[in-house]
């Protein structure tokens, strides 16, 4: 295997392990709104601070309130293991080629 193979397989992981983990921030945070956490507790606005955005867009731009319950965690979640599962996938197998994946 190349270097070039070998750069973008490791930077794609390292994407991969990156979404994983905000995978998780995300269920956290989903989690803890069926809780009253403390707000100016530093680990619950650090959550806020990061999935607020995403949730915020995703919330602009697709009708994801029914009933009082917000679904946009759930299309987060979706659109990481898309990107996981597909994107990545084919990123790889188009930039180093059918012979190394």
């Amino acid at each position: 295997m190349g270097a070039w193979a070998v750069f973008v397989t490791q930077t794609l992981f390292f994407i991969s392990g990156l979404l994983n983990l905000y995978f998780w921030v995300v269920i956290i945070a989903a989690v803890m709104t069926w809780i009253e956490p403390n707000p100016y507790n530093p680990i619950v606005r650090f959550l806020y601070s990061v999935t607020e955005p995403v949730f915020e867009w995703i919330r602009e731009h697709l009708p994801v309130v029914f009933g009082g319950i917000d679904f946009s965690p759930l299309v987060v979640i979706f659109g990481i293991q898309i990107i996981q599962q597909v994107l990545l996938p084919t990123l790889r197998q188009a930039l180093i080629g059918p012979a190394f994946a």
